[in-house]
């Protein structure tokens, strides 16, 4: 791609006004370690809100989005459920609010808050640490993947180098050079800057997301994507098997759904559900998610922040994503995504149709939005991960005494070593359908069965966490072993439930071979957080000593906010997409449901907050 002075001008003049914003905020996160990890808990939930789509909108994310529905058409809607994306209604509906009530700095200090500082207590939170590190690490690695495969599609220069012997190529040092820029500011101005520069980052990906929809639907027609897609794929709704067939059209197409092991669709809709009810039950990985509910001002507007998340990221992201799709669709031929070996690699899908269907202007626009979509979720998990390290094992093990320019001083130096080893894993190579699995697949599988244990069982103590992370990590590393062994091939979220088993046989065993924990820190996380689940001998002990106690009775109600949740979340998600591809009788059926649910979630949810 080639573009022209006025896209590299917007472009240059975006990376500009993002670093100087950040830099600007900076002073604001000098003051002590909750101003620079929290904002000192004084942002509002509606900027926080946007902050966390923004985080959320990823280049890599979208260029696998576009693929997905490219190749599966509506029924892709359903394959962000293996992460599982409605994880965030779990959050919206009672989890951002049991966290929130902790008052702690981070996901790891959260953990001493509910097991004690005992032996077991103490465990369970280096093993938190160690896991919150490799999550970020992971992550990094798979944006480092997409943020270089997308930026050497369009940017002009050959950026590839040598150095120390080790050959750079162009799409690595583009990765290198927004790195190095996101790192500056995230580094500089902690969580301030985080989420200021993530609230100027969502406006543009917006207005961006806005026009690319606009261009596919004055550009195409509902015959012309009607012709240049298989029967079945306008249809949101599959059989055991996905049914699609792509030989007359686009038989690279249906290669694709054999290695990504999705023809049996009803099988892994059924693994996405077993997995989405305990991963999302046991709350957010220790990263980005977490540091957002912990700098909220209260327990209600964590809440909030994660009810407005999905309300205005799904529309426009998918409003774009579902227009490249058709553009390619309609305009593109195969042999123009294939790769340098000739295979066709439908991840080059999004940068191939900017190029070719996205007028000047418009284009740096768009582009410009996309690369704050990599900088904001890249400064979201680098600020998260020095959290961990800083005031999860340097104060609490090494230092509890320095000052806070010692602390915030460290998070620099931290910071910057995180960036460099996320960077050496993301040089490693890959491609990023791979790293996504790997990610959700295998090591949310490790986490999941201490995760969602913690919050309903008194009984589960800390000895019971650190073995059911260790048993769930162990898994990961002896599966791939084992299914060699088998000559099995799974798909990781059909690897899932064998880790969840380890984890949790791990869990069970770790507690009950050992003492509960004290109850008097019992009594405290109940009292504070007042979760539902297995707490009646803890309840009625709180009870006793205060009879104005009122435990949590609202279980029903919240599995139903959940379920009328996951069905709003839906429909915002396949809106834009019937939009783009007009059909407007599902659009119809649609926007009648988010209506509903809309209704139901403002009488069963918002107006029953509380703090």
């Amino acid at each position: 791609m080639k573009l022209e002075w006025l896209d590299i001008s917007i472009i240059l003049g975006f990376l500009a006004l993002t670093v100087g914003v950040g830099l600007w905020l900076s002073g604001r996160a000098q003051k002590n370690m909750k101003s620079y990890f929290l904002a000192g808990n004084d942002i509002p939930w509606y900027y926080l809100g946007l902050s966390n789509a923004s985080g959320m909108f990823d280049v890599s994310g979208t260029m696998i989005a576009v693929a997905w529905l490219f190749v599966y058409g509506l029924k892709s809607a359903w394959i962000p459920w293996l992460w599982p994306v409605w994880n965030q209604i779990f959050m919206m509906v009672f989890l951002a609010v049991w966290m929130r009530r902790s008052n702690v700095l981070t996901g790891a200090e959260w953990i001493s808050f509910r097991f004690g500082n005992g032996l077991g207590g103490r465990l369970s939170h280096i093993s938190t640490v160690l896991f919150a590190v490799t999550i970020v690490i992971a992550f990094m690695a798979y944006f480092v993947e997409g943020i270089g495969k997308f930026s050497a599609q369009f940017l002009p220069w050959d950026l590839s180098f040598t150095l120390i012997g080790l050959t750079i190529s162009s799409e690595n040092g583009y990765a290198l050079i927004l790195i190095a820029l996101t790192t500056l500011y995230t580094l500089k101005g902690g969580f301030y800057s985080v989420v200021g520069t993530e609230v100027i980052q969502f406006i543009i990906m917006t207005v961006a997301c806005v026009i690319v929809g606009f261009i596919a639907l004055s550009s195409t027609s509902a015959e012309q994507i009607q012709a240049a897609v298989p029967e079945g794929w306008d249809s949101l709704w599959f059989g055991w098997e996905l049914g699609m067939d792509w030989s007359a059209l686009m038989p690279a197409a249906d290669q694709r759904i054999e290695e990504d092991g999705y023809n049996l669709f009803g099988f892994l809709f059924i693994l996405m559900l077993f997995k989405g009810v305990f991963a999302s039950l046991a709350g957010p990985v220790p990263s980005y998610d977490m540091q957002r509910v912990l700098g909220t001002k209260s327990p209600s507007e964590a809440a909030k922040m994660f009810g407005l998340t999905p309300l205005v990221l799904s529309f426009p992201r998918y409003f774009m994503i579902a227009g490249i799709t058709v553009l390619a669709l309609v305009y593109m031929d195969a042999s123009e995504l294939s790769d340098a070996n000739g295979k066709l690699d439908f991840e080059r899908v999004l940068p191939f149709a900017i190029s070719e269907y996205v007028t000047t202007g418009f284009k740096g626009l768009l582009l410009a939005g996309l690369m704050a979509a990599f900088m904001s979720t890249f400064a979201a998990f680098i600020n998260a991960g020095s959290a961990y390290v800083v005031n999860d094992i340097y104060r609490k093990y090494v230092n509890d005494s320095a000052d806070d320019k010692t602390y915030i001083r460290l998070s620099y130096i931290v910071t910057a070593s995180i960036v460099v080893v996320g960077i050496g894993f993301g040089l490693s190579g890959g491609n990023i359908q791979a790293r996504t699995d790997w990610i959700v697949g295998l090591l949310y599988g490790s986490y999941v069965a201490s995760n969602m244990l913690k919050w309903i069982w008194w009984r589960f103590n800390g000895y019971g966490f650190f073995y059911g992370m260790l048993a769930g990590m162990l898994g990961v590393v002896v599966l791939p072993s084992i299914m060699q062994v088998l000559d099995l091939d799974l798909l990781a979220i059909q690897q899932f439930p064998i880790l969840f088993i380890f984890a949790m046989v791990g869990s069970i065993a770790g507690c009950l071979l050992t003492a509960a924990d004290d109850e008097e820190t019992l009594k405290k996380f109940y009292r504070q957080t007042r979760p539902w689940g297995f707490w009646q001998p803890i309840a009625e002990k709180v009870m006793a000593e205060d009879p104005n106690f009122r435990p949590n009775l609202d279980f029903s109600r919240d599995c139903f906010n959940i379920v009328v949740g996951i069905i709003w979340q839906m429909t915002l998600v396949v809106i834009p997409i019937f939009m783009i591809i007009r059909k407007y009788d599902s659009l119809t059926v649609a926007v009648v449901i988010f209506v509903v649910c809309t209704g139901l979630l403002k009488h069963y949810w918002w107006d029953r907050l509380e703090d």
